[in-house]
């Protein structure tokens, strides 16, 4: 019996203002046969740099995380694609599982999911809510991709089995406390809006002890204590995300503005 056919793998990245992260992130990426870097106007020469490293740079307005990333798959050239943001970058171990993986044709699974592991002031996380932190980004288009209509915290869904991989996704998510806390900030408003407009409610309850249980069950029940002053600030600004998203849902509930 003859070997499957290695299939053609496509990476699709996202970007905005990223030169200097789109280098690595693109060297990571140099076992796909395409990469396709959506990017949403670039002040900074991202785009540029992009094309420099042998990328197909296509520019398109910034309308939502989840429809960014779709383009972005829709624009590949082959049906088996790899997604990363562009502050991810592929580990040697994960590269050789995926190759094995594709070596074999990609037969077994219609996606595969995989750990991911954030950097935070200069360490990896290794416990807690931070890791493993399982993501499905690498999946044939023909038979899922980014559904749904959620613009925040999107992911991918397949209809089929879904596999784990060996090896980490490296994910240095956060410039510095400033970055992560604006980039929380946002995340919270578009949550709370999302929310809003599918009718959720915000209860004082959810003020009060939605904050607490994220950080019990992060920095306690999933050991992120282990991870050290790391481990306790992370769960600390993870705590007051929740915080700040079911605030402003508490207070667009009551017309107020949060922007």
């Amino acid at each position: 019996m003859s070997a499957p056919a290695r299939p053609g793998l496509s990476a699709c990245i996202i970007t905005f203002n990223e030169a200097d992260r789109i280098e690595a992130c693109l060297a990571s990426l140099a076992f796909c046969d395409d990469i396709v870097v959506v990017d949403s106007g670039s002040t900074d020469g991202t785009a540029e740099r992009a094309t420099a490293l042998g990328a197909r740079v296509l520019t398109r307005a910034f309308d939502g995380y989840r429809r960014q990333k779709d383009f972005a798959v829709r624009s590949a050239r082959h049906e088996w694609v790899l997604c990363l943001d562009a502050d991810e970058r592929v580990t040697p171990a994960l590269r050789a599982a995926i190759e094995a993986a594709r070596d074999a044709g990609f037969t077994t699974a219609a996606g595969f999911r995989f750990a991911r592991a954030t950097e935070y002031f200069g360490e990896f996380l290794r416990h807690g809510n931070a890791y493993p932190d399982r993501v499905l980004r690498l999946f044939d288009r023909r038979r899922g991709g980014w559904r749904g209509d959620r613009e925040i915290h999107e992911h991918v869904s397949v209809d089929g089995p879904v596999q784990r991989l060996a090896g980490d996704l490296e994910h240095r998510a956060y410039r510095s406390l400033a970055d992560q806390l604006a980039r929380l900030e946002r995340y919270a408003r578009l949550m709370a809006e999302h929310d809003h407009a599918r009718g959720r409610r915000a209860r004082l309850a959810n003020l009060v002890f939605n904050p607490f249980w994220r950080f019990l069950r992060g920095y306690v029940l999933r050991a992120g204590f282990r991870d050290g002053w790391r481990g306790l600030i992370y769960a600390w600004v993870e705590a007051n995300y929740v915080r700040q998203k079911f605030i402003k849902l508490w207070l667009l509930e009551r017309g107020q503005r949060i922007a």
